[in-house]
């Protein structure tokens, strides 16, 4: 919510726009909380996050005058009519950026991926990922380079991915990826406790450690939001497609460390 919450206020600052701003909305009342909405002649609706995608199309086909706009909803996929538009950033030029990384901080060639669960999205920025970090460390000659990945099917179990990671690092990898919301914390952890390098991905997390985390590739939500509200504006968030952003709209944003 606070990512989400940057992204208006800089478009209300940087576009003049008038962003009304509600959360913690319990999930029986997704549809009632759109329908006041587009009942008050509210011209564009934005709700973050897949869980709100059964809701827009519930509701978007009565209120043809009205935009309604997922952010990073359904990894992009729902975008029946016309007047549903969701936003997504392109995860996999992010990962691509962290591979160069990752590519350079290896000292084995043994990488280890951790992803939340395994959907289109998140497989295509994992593959991206991992042939491009072997690709670099073989490059600098190293022999034997490999990526091993595995899926947590969960985003919020710390235990879990403390454990996964232990169990990644224990058979050789030295340079950890990672996206999986909170069960990325406990990667770090074990990261942290046998000595491995951390790339961090879609926030910057290098403050929790930069010894272990020595870089980031941060997602900048307010370029997103303004980058999306400006689409909508000049008449271009058209409906029945995913709108995308990626390096080219300045979304993703390198952060080093020292190390």
């Amino acid at each position: 919510n606070a990512t989400n919450y940057a992204g208006l206020v800089a478009c209300n600052e940087t576009l003049g726009t008038k962003m009304e701003y509600v959360e913690n909305v319990q999930a029986s009342d997704y549809e009632s909380t759109f329908r006041e909405y587009a009942e008050r002649g509210y011209d564009l609706i934005m709700a973050a996050g897949s869980q709100f995608d059964e809701a827009v199309a519930a509701v978007a086909p009565n209120y043809p005058d009205t935009t309604f706009c997922a952010v990073n909803g359904s990894n992009g996929s729902k975008c029946d009519g016309d007047n549903v538009a969701p936003i997504f950033p392109k995860e996999y030029e992010a990962s691509y950026v962290a591979s160069i990384i990752a590519g350079y901080v290896t000292e084995n060639g043994n990488f280890a991926t951790i992803g939340g669960f395994p959907n289109e999205p998140m497989e295509h920025l994992m593959d991206v990922y991992e042939k491009n970090a072997v690709k670099i460390a073989e490059e600098r000659g190293i022999s034997g380079a490999k990526a091993t990945r595995a899926y947590a099917n969960t985003w919020d179990d710390v235990a879990l991915g403390k454990q996964m990671a232990e169990q990644m690092i224990d058979n050789g990898a030295d340079t950890l990826f990672v996206y999986a919301n909170e069960d990325g914390l406990g990667c770090i952890e074990a990261a942290k406790a046998k000595g491995a390098k951390f790339i961090g991905f879609s926030s910057d997390q290098t403050t929790i450690d930069p010894d272990t985390v020595v870089a980031s590739v941060n997602f900048d939500f307010k370029n997103f939001y303004i980058w999306a509200i400006g689409q909508y504006m000049e008449g271009k968030l058209s409906g029945n497609m995913v709108h995308e952003a990626g390096i080219n709209e300045d979304i993703f944003v390198p952060v080093y460390t020292d190390n």
